[in-house]
């Protein structure tokens, strides 16, 4: 078995971005500021930000605990890797240029 990453750098910075930007958008489809969210999830508001930031690297309890408090199904926050290894090879071309 190869010694690579199954996700490389790219892949996780692009996968922990967009699990923010739908939690962000769905906090606020429901209105709910990060201070409350925070309250529902037991979790600080700045831990929110750096969530919605993309700053975190979740447990999947973490995960779960969000979808509860955000009333969606845990699958509705996590996205497809198919869409963040596209993402990543766009970045990732960029960044060559």
């Amino acid at each position: 078995m190869s010694k690579e990453r199954i996700l490389n750098s790219a892949e996780r910075k692009a996968l922990k971005k967009a699990l923010g930007e739908v939690v962000r958008k769905r906090r606020r489809e429901i209105g709910l500021s990060q201070e409350n969210l925070g309250f529902e999830c037991g979790l600080h508001r700045t831990y929110i930000g750096a969530i919605e930031r993309g700053e975190t690297n979740l447990t999947i309890e973490g995960i779960a605990v969000l979808a509860i408090a955000l009333r969606c199904d845990i699958t509705n926050l996590v996205p497809s890797l198919k869409d963040i290894r596209k993402t990543s090879e766009c970045s990732a071309n960029n960044d060559e240029r």
